[in-house]
């Protein structure tokens, strides 16, 4: 059989992208997908709570999994060796369109499979540390952290009852009770 599998780490992003890169690999290789499984979790989430191990242990001998990009297994170079060291014992058969690689049981694979997991961590780390550093030079700079105020619900919410919060408030009210009864 052929799995297809996507995954994207919030709701703020869409499957939409892998799911026509691996629709458009397989109509030039005349593949057809038997069964797709999707999910939104992050890829550093351990396995066993997710819908890929689930997957993966259904699969069989000679069975395929297609997936957009290797990343897609996971974050870490460890998971993304796990599944894959898991799949070539199995001897299940792993397409990652983006880089244009097939995993199986034999040497080549087992070797691209620690570079692109490897590559994967790597690139993770990277973002991870820019993202430091530009919140680190902003604030330096002055600019504010967080949220901006005002913009969720419950701040609203208590913006629009500023002054019955105040008046409760000097009533002796405790901010405890009060976010009780505002539900916020």
């Amino acid at each position: 059989m052929n799995y297809a599998y996507l995954r994207i780490s919030t709701e703020k992003q869409t499957l939409e992208n892998q799911r026509f890169e691996i629709e458009t690999y397989c109509i030039a290789n005349d593949i057809k997908i038997d069964i797709w499984v999707q999910e939104t979790i992050s890829g550093t989430k351990e396995l066993k709570y997710r819908k890929l191990n689930m997957l993966l242990r259904k699969m069989e001998a000679n069975d395929m999994l297609i997936v957009s990009e290797i990343s897609r297994l996971g974050r870490s170079i460890i998971d993304i060796m796990n599944i894959l060291s898991l799949c070539i014992e199995r001897k299940i058969t792993i397409f990652s369109k983006k880089e244009g690689y097939k995993f199986g049981n034999d040497i080549n694979s087992k070797v691209l499979a620690f570079a692109f997991g490897l590559s994967a961590e790597i690139e993770r780390n990277l973002i991870s540390a820019r993202t430091i550093e530009a919140l680190a030079r902003k604030k330096t700079q002055g600019a504010k952290q967080g949220r901006p105020f005002g913009k969720s619900p419950k701040t609203e919410k208590l913006i629009l009852r500023k002054e019955q919060i105040k008046n409760l408030l000097k009533s002796g009210e405790k901010l405890k009770d009060i976010s009780q009864s505002l539900q916020v």
